[in-house]
């Protein structure tokens, strides 16, 4: 099971502390082994090809995971963002192209395309993105994308052809995943609510994020998760407002799954943070060896790439990766300590 972490959110922070914070979880992530790190975009967040720039220089050969939204930018700009870090950096990254968002999102940037047409729109975006990362002259005519010999400077080698990845748990999301042979993201529920994975012919991995919260034993392990996700009714507030205004199906499901939980608990599965919106995905806490077996579980079902939610610290880090590398999550050779 391949084993990325994730990014903080920029608005948590003062602006200019922001460097400092995500430079340093990167190179904590890569010296315990991490592969890379999903970085997230939206409206209000900053710009995550700025952020995957800063998580370069002060990385080795971290992969970052850089969310790619359609409405954002054209396939060539994004395709010349990939290009010119791997000009600069001679590095790879990797994309998560976003299909949607949140609704006040396309509705300040003027989008009212329906959900399924979106992963249309986003399928004729990322083919023509990968043709011209292969180096091809594009010529392309869809139903929302047109482009005649179009071609890409910088080239980008081909060893440094980024991976590509979805996000979501539609029936349009895994047909689009399949066309373009991409990895898929979701948000999981418990392993027993859960069939074993059956992808569509075509697709690639399938992976899955959530946080961990393990200890030597599961008191310990519950105790640090109640301090650091106390109840909080302005953000439960919050979720609710966030939900009502989604089309998103992963995100439906798991809320609903939060509400008829008791304490939106289901053994080590935890959604408690995700209902007080402090996080947008299930936790799993519990001792080692209880973390262990789920992170095992969801192996067992077909789950092969595993996104980590924000550490809270280096130490955090360290009891995550414990966990889920008793469970089978894969950690590459660690990277020397020193950064320049």
């Amino acid at each position: 099971m391949k084993l990325l972490t994730t990014a903080p959110p920029s608005v948590r922070y003062a602006p200019g502390a922001y460097l400092d914070a995500v430079g340093t979880l990167a190179q904590w992530n890569e010296t315990a082994g991490v592969e890379g790190m999903l970085i997230y975009t939206d409206n209000s967040l900053m710009d995550p090809w700025t952020v995957a720039q800063a998580v370069m220089d002060r990385t080795h050969r971290f992969v970052p995971l850089v969310a790619v939204q359609p409405l954002y930018m054209s396939p060539l700009a994004a395709a010349r963002k990939v290009s010119s870090l791997a000009f600069l950096y001679g590095r790879k990254m990797a994309l998560n192209m976003v299909a949607g968002g949140f609704v006040r999102d396309l509705e300040q940037l003027g989008d009212a395309t329906e959900h399924d047409a979106r992963y249309d729109r986003l399928v004729e975006y990322t083919q023509i993105l990968q043709a011209l990362l292969r180096g091809e002259s594009v010529t392309f005519s869809g139903t929302y994308y047109q482009v005649t010999n179009l071609t890409l400077s910088p080239e980008l080698p081909p060893e440094l052809m980024p991976e590509i990845y979805l996000s979501g748990a539609s029936e349009a999301c895994a047909a689009a995943a399949a066309t373009l042979g991409a990895t898929r993201l979701s948000y999981t529920k418990p392993p027993h609510d859960l069939e074993p994975l059956a992808p569509l012919p075509g697709e690639g991995q399938i992976g899955l994020r959530f946080g961990v919260i393990a200890r030597e034993t599961s008191e310990e392990a519950w105790q640090e998760a109640r301090l650091r996700f106390p109840a909080d009714r302005r953000g439960q507030f919050a979720h609710k407002m966030a939900r009502g205004t989604t089309d998103s199906i992963w995100h439906q499901e798991i809320s609903q799954k939060a509400d008829d939980l008791h304490e939106a608990r289901d053994g080590a599965y935890w959604l408690f943070p995700l209902r007080n919106y402090k996080t947008f995905c299930p936790y799993l806490v519990g001792s080692y060896g209880e973390v262990a077996a789920y992170v095992g579980r969801y192996r067992a079902l077909g789950y092969t790439t595993l996104i980590l939610d924000v550490p809270e610290s280096e130490a955090e880090l360290r009891h995550s990766l414990r966990a889920v590398q008793l469970g089978g999550a894969q950690v590459l050779r660690p990277e020397p300590a020193s950064f320049s």
